[in-house]
């Protein structure tokens, strides 16, 4: 088998173990005759494959019971506008942490709908080189909710504390590190992530409510759009993206082998550390997000030469190490080492990173 170190932000690689399962079982799914591509959903073997990933989920995360798990379609772009059609009925204003490109597409989507809404805390002026400070006198207090994406793909930052919003309910984007380590649900009032980053294949949302934040969608808003319907229809409304939510199901029982949260966040610990440690040091490559910042799940780099990134990039691909061109609006590196990332790729990495310094010395 010959699968290459894959350091893509998404869609990112996937745990071997479960793609030769998914490869087991794409022919005949069970006794059932057919694949999971080919069932409908609603029928036992696909209801019980839905639950089983919903209870699998809950336990992995720890998701009390007053939340409800919803698989949905559109990506978490969509969520953008969901979101305040969904919540700001209860005051009719919302508060953003602007901490990157997503949670500024995010807070211009709610603007375009014509709500009033506050960016409270953004870094753009630093290059988002790290994340805001907010404390909850920046909040206010008749805020619908407060929106933040938890984990910056594109910048490489993570927050390393959860804002407090009082009384207000906290939404945050997860995309990119939902599943990495726990997180303690109860803080938010909504979590919601792509799973294309460190979930799934792309195809499935996932948004994760609190029971009492789903009264307050506007009246006219699409139905597709509203959590409630979604929720009162155990997420089949219509048909959903069934075979995504099938591989997030393998991604969990992956995960629950392996012990758990608390044992993924010692592995992504582990392995962040190795590359960080590496770039501290050293002065050839430059890491810009302050120390206190870094995200587990993405890491950025650049050479502060153009054309040596962009060499660094196609020389990592032919020795096996792909993707680890940076965002087309940061440029540099970014090495996305997700949960299914192992160890030994990021010990590759390094060695190339050591290898290319000395063989391709500054001017």
């Amino acid at each position: 088998m010959n699968r290459v170190f894959n350091f893509s932000a998404g869609p990112s690689m996937l745990p071997v173990p479960v793609l030769e399962r998914a490869a087991a079982e794409m022919v005949c799914y069970g006794e059932s005759g057919m694949s999971v591509m080919e069932m409908s959903h609603r029928s036992p073997d696909y209801e019980a494959i839905i639950q089983k990933t919903e209870a699998d989920l809950r336990k992995l995360m720890n998701i009390p019971d007053n939340y409800k798990v919803l698989f949905l379609q559109g990506g978490a772009s969509t969520q953008f506008a969901a979101i305040p059609l969904n919540l700001i009925g209860r005051t009719g204003k919302a508060d953003y942490i602007v901490s990157g490109q997503f949670s500024g597409k995010a807070y211009k989507e709610a603007q375009k709908l014509g709500y009033d809404v506050k960016c409270v805390a953004t870094t753009k002026d630093d290059n988002f080189d790290h994340v805001p400070e907010v404390t909850k006198d920046m909040i206010r207090p008749d805020a619908a909710y407060v929106h933040m994406c938890f984990n910056n793909t594109i910048y490489g930052t993570k927050f390393g504390y959860i804002p407090d919003t009082g009384d207000v309910p906290l939404v945050a984007d997860m995309s990119s590190c939902i599943l990495s380590e726990p997180v303690d649900v109860s803080k938010f009032g909504v979590i919601y992530a792509g799973a294309q980053k460190n979930m799934a294949p792309a195809g499935v949302t996932v948004v994760i409510v609190r029971e009492d934040l789903l009264d307050y969608a506007e009246e006219k808003m699409p139905t597709m759009l509203e959590w409630k319907t979604m929720a009162e229809n155990d997420s089949m409304y219509n048909t959903p993206p069934c075979y995504t939510i099938y591989m997030l199901g393998l991604v969990c029982e992956w995960l629950l082998d392996m012990g758990g949260l608390e044992a993924m966040k010692e592995k992504n610990v582990k392995k962040a550390a190795l590359l960080y440690d590496y770039l501290d040091s050293q002065d050839y490559y430059v890491a810009p997000v302050k120390p206190n910042s870094r995200s587990l799940m993405n890491a950025t780099f650049v050479t502060g030469n153009a054309d040596l990134d962009k060499k660094f990039a196609s020389e990592a691909a032919k020795a096996g190490m792909k993707n680890l061109k940076g965002h087309r609006s940061v440029g540099g590196m970014r090495a996305s080492i997700y949960n299914a990332m192992p160890y030994e790729g990021v010990e590759a990495l390094v060695a190339f990173m050591k290898k290319f310094a000395e063989e391709n010395p500054k001017a």
